[in-house]
């Protein structure tokens, strides 16, 4: 019994379904606009990023609370 591989083939091969996996990655930054889209991308800066959106909601919720807290000093 003789096994015969085409070793340049199978090295075209892997080297096919890297570079799709690496322009599915680059197509899905593309598109989102977003440098970091899972935490396989970047996960430290992931974890800053939604840090700091959690901060931003915070200081929105306080402006809100701040309006209204000035607007019923008004009526009174």
């Amino acid at each position: 019994m003789i096994i015969n591989s085409n070793l340049p083939a199978l090295n075209a091969l892997n080297n096919l379904k890297k570079n799709n996996k690496k322009s599915r990655e680059n197509i899905e930054q593309l598109s989102s606009g977003k440098r970091i889209n899972s935490a396989a991308d970047d996960a430290a800066g992931l974890a800053v990023s939604e840090k700091m959106k959690s901060q931003m909601k915070g200081l929105g919720q306080a402006q809100k609370n701040i309006q209204d807290g000035i607007s019923l000093l008004q009526n009174c």
